[in-house]
Parts: structure tokens; sequence; C-alpha cells
């Protein structure tokens, strides 16, 4: 079985225990959906084929959601409803794993880089879910399947990353706290 949870649901635990975490080999965990959003656009800008192009383009206006189809057609579920934008979860993933970074800083970075875009509370709140995800989630983690290393960061428990199952997120919400 081939696992498809992507790096960025794997942080957040949004993967299927006993699908994605008990498959052979997962070929998504080393890419994180910002990642795949974007080689998708740049794949429907460089096509020739306007079918290919219009079906590339209407795979990225569908919302993020595990439901292949929903109700009469609509979705029902959308992910990042429910556990915020992947596009901030990518963000502090990214700053945790790569410089380590703590919730004050990947606050202070977050403020630059969306500036305009999503306002400090706003901020505050996707980075207090991506806290208490990442570290509720470990236990998953540390039975994941092997899966390749695309970029700089990986959370597989056979390569970069080292966590324990029961860590505790309190140092980093008090942290968050303390911004607030």
């Amino acid at each position: 079985m081939v696992g498809t949870g992507d790096l960025s649901e794997l942080a957040l635990g949004w993967a299927t225990y006993n699908g994605d975490h008990m498959s052979m080999y997962n070929v998504n965990a080393g890419v994180p959906k910002t990642l795949v959003r974007r080689l998708v656009r740049w794949v429907a800008e460089k096509e020739e084929g306007p079918e290919a192009r219009r079906v590339l383009l209407e795979i990225l206006d569908t919302p993020v959601s595990p439901e292949l189809v929903g109700a009469q057609g609509a979705i029902t579920q959308l992910t990042e409803e429910l556990v915020g934008p992947y596009e901030l979860h990518d963000f502090f993933l990214f700053h945790l794993l790569r410089i380590g970074a703590g919730p004050a800083k990947m606050m202070f970075l977050a403020e630059h880089a969306f500036a305009g875009r999503h306002d400090r509370a706003t901020l505050l709140r996707w980075l207090r879910v991506f806290v208490t995800r990442f570290f509720s989630q470990q236990f998953k983690r540390s039975a994941l399947p092997d899966g390749p290393k695309v970029g700089s960061v990986s959370l597989s428990p056979r390569g970069d990353w080292r966590m324990p199952s029961d860590a505790s997120a309190a140092a980093w919400v008090r942290e968050l706290d303390a911004l607030m």
C-alpha cells in the first residue's frame, strides 16, 4: 500500500492513522502542501493543452478536503476551516524544523512575511493550533512508513526528526500566551 499523506498533514496529524501511517511507503512524506499547489500551478501555466490546463486549474480551485465527493457534489468538510491555512502551517513548520524557531521567532517572521494578508490575531490563532497539534500528534509520526526527503526538512523518525511521543507543548503555549 502506498501512503499519500504529505508533510503538512503529517505535521498536523491530519493523515489517516492505519492508512497513511501503515502504508509500506509514503511518496508525499517530504512535500509540503503549499509546494504541491505551487508545482501544480506552475505546470498549469506551462501546459500547452487547454483541457489539461483547465483541469489543473480546477483542481487548484477545489478546497482542500479529505472528501472525494460530498453530498450532491458539494464538499462539506473543508480542512483549512478546521486546522487553518496550510500556507501558515507550512511556514511555521519550515521555521521550526529548519532553524529551530520557537513561537516568538515564528510570530516575528510571520508578521513580516504575511503583512497585509493576515493580521496578528489570525497569526497567533493558527500558530497556537500549529503548536498544539504538532506536539500532540508526534505519536503518529513515530510510526511513519519510509518516505523520501524532498527538501531540506523531514519528519521521518529514521532521519532528521527526533521527538519523544509524549513531548509537552506547555512551554511553547506559555510563550504564545505571553505574545497575546
